[in-house]
């Protein structure tokens, strides 16, 4: 009954009394519930469905950009806010935003084609953009710190080797993002936009199925600690990802991201030396290369003409 309430809560964005009357479980009871329930699956389930990609994962993941069109592709980025009703009243000048006008706490986050989210970050104030978040968050320091999956692909007869996301125009100009065209010229650049915007649409659409499967996430939140709120997302998020590989087939794929190749990938010890620490600043560099983002961006735009623009031209 403890665990229907949670659920309940959690899907239906129940208040915590609720259910009072039919289950006999109070308010601070089934609170409590909330607080056990959340930190169990995050410690059972989170190395499984909060889990970064391995190099199977990242093959299949490279797999599916590659038949969109985009080589490369590890997913896409984007942020969401999370209303915070009960934000302690100090906070409030931190966590609201002009354009939301109430407090906020924001999700960053990667999702694939099949809607798996592969990382998300969560906790900075709503009062940040996307950039801010970025700067915050960990989603690159695998790769700074050498311990990432290697990608390599070849695109438009150029090779690379460093993966990227799809993202929107407030991202900045890093190899490792890969933006639409703002009032795009000419036919290729007009079918790059559209097919950018058009795959990057999977964040999007993982934020919504998030969403309609959890109403605690689409209403605002009552927890007055952000810790609390922190547990419920990433419960969330563990949830799921779990209806996602259960319901696999309805994408037409064949996804296939069993736990059985968890720890597979070799991590390399740390090393505090000053060579480890030169080659942590020339990865960072790469990552923030101006240079390779355009040249990568262009290749996309041939590759892309020369793979869709027959389609484009007979239409």
């Amino acid at each position: 009954m403890k665990c229907t309430a949670v659920i309940r809560m959690l899907a239906y964005g129940a208040s915590a009394d609720s259910v009072d009357d039919y289950l006999r479980i109070g308010e601070s009871t089934k609170l409590k519930c909330v607080d056990r329930f959340t930190r169990g699956m995050i410690n059972l389930f989170g190395p499984e469905y909060l889990r970064k990609p391995t190099t199977e994962d990242i093959e299949r993941l490279l797999q599916m950009g590659e038949a969109r069109g985009f080589p490369g592709m590890l997913g896409s980025i984007d942020c969401m806010h999370w209303e915070w009703k009960n934000c302690p009243v100090a906070w409030k000048g931190q966590y609201v935003r002009g354009d939301h006008g109430k407090p906020t706490v924001m999700l960053e986050a990667v999702a694939s084609q099949d809607l798996w989210i592969w990382h998300a970050f969560f906790g900075v104030a709503g009062s940040n953009n996307d950039i801010n978040v970025l700067n915050q968050s960990d989603v690159f320091n695998d790769v700074m710190q050498g311990r990432a999956p290697e990608v390599h692909f070849s695109v438009n007869q150029h090779e690379y080797n460093m993966g990227y996301y799809l993202s929107d125009d407030i991202y900045p100009e890093w190899a490792t993002f890969v933006k639409s065209i703002p009032m795009p010229q000419g036919d290729k650049r007009k079918l790059f936009a559209q097919h950018q915007e058009g795959a990057r649409k999977d964040i999007e659409r993982a934020f919504g199925v998030l969403q309609s499967q959890f109403a605690i996430i689409r209403n605002p939140a009552r927890s007055w600690h952000l810790d609390a709120l922190k547990r419920i997302m990433e419960t969330c998020i563990i949830l799921h990802n779990m209806i996602v590989e259960d319901e696999r087939a309805r994408y037409g794929g064949t996804f296939d991201y069993s736990y059985d190749h968890l720890g597979n990938d070799p991590i390399a010890p740390p090393n505090d030396s000053n060579n480890d620490f030169q080659e942590f600043l020339r990865r960072r560099h790469n990552i923030r290369d101006k240079q390779i983002y355009r040249h990568l961006q262009q290749d996309l735009i041939e590759h892309i003409w020369e793979r869709f623009g027959h389609e484009n031209n007979h239409n």
